[in-house]
């Protein structure tokens, strides 16, 4: 019995040895098993290697060639902070460049417009073109007529002397009366007026060829007194005319019109 007990035992033994070397075939001619584990384990590395390889190239990042390659993105990063201050700074002086460009045209423009103003400015002679002229008779004095020259301008004007003026089929010019010369030449600022009163016939009828004249024709002297200057006003007589004769004469412009019909 005992024997029988021994002989089993080492059956099992066997059959389980046999088993297990069978098994260790199978897997050996399937590529598993431990080099199946250890191909696995490499498997399961090679993510890791690459997380590794990541924390490598991190870690590279600290060794030289990644230091350089930082230190290339560093220097980028200051190039751009550089390129931006250098921009902004662009921006600024530009900015600044062109105020003060606009300042200068500014102020060209301002000293051009100063001397065209000056220029465009300045007094001148009164006189045909620039004036409205009306010729008015007068109750008192009797026999006379009123000159009222205005400014129509866009300057200054001065009336220099006296008017020059021409009636129809008159001989000569009229005399001034030289007593009626005024302290200042007149002037005129745009719109302002001066006046000259003319006496046209002797009051007492002593006064020759007289006649009515339908027809007048005023000039304007200039600054040396010597010939009239500009064009010449045509202002209109009455209907019925004016009367003159050879005692006619006139006066120098005046600032004001009641100096003028004083004479």
């Amino acid at each position: 019995m005992s024997a029988l007990r021994t002989s089993r035992t080492r059956l099992a033994a066997a059959a389980a040895t046999a088993v297990l070397a069978a098994l260790s075939l199978t897997a050996c001619s399937d590529g598993t098993g431990t080099h199946d584990e250890g191909a696995a384990a490499t498997t399961s590395t090679s993510p890791s290697s690459g997380a590794v390889s990541s924390g490598a190239d991190s870690g590279s990042t600290g060794s030289t060639g990644a230091t350089g390659s930082t230190g290339s993105t560093g220097s980028t990063g200051s190039a751009g902070s550089s390129g931006g201050k250098s921009a902004a700074g662009s921006t600024g002086g530009s900015g600044t460049g062109s105020t003060t460009a606009g300042s200068q045209s500014a102020g060209a423009a301002g000293v051009s417009a100063s001397k065209v103003s000056g220029s465009s400015g300045g007094p001148v002679t009164c006189e045909g073109s620039t004036t409205r002229t009306v010729a008015a008779p007068l109750n008192r004095p009797v026999n006379h007529m009123l000159l009222t020259v205005t400014n129509t301008g866009s300057r200054t004007c001065f009336l220099y002397g006296y008017p020059s003026v021409q009636f129809t089929d008159a001989q000569s010019e009229p005399p001034v009366i030289r007593d009626s010369q005024p302290q200042a030449v007149v002037t005129l600022q745009p719109g302002q007026s001066g006046y000259a009163a003319i006496s046209l016939s002797a009051t007492d009828g002593s006064g020759s060829n007289g006649h009515t004249a339908k027809s007048l024709t005023v000039y304007f002297q200039g600054r040396s007194l010597s010939g009239s200057v500009g064009s010449p006003a045509h202002p209109s007589l009455p209907a019925k005319g004016a009367y003159i004769d050879d005692s006619i004469k006139v006066t120098y412009w005046q600032q004001s019109m009641s100096d003028a019909v004083n004479w």
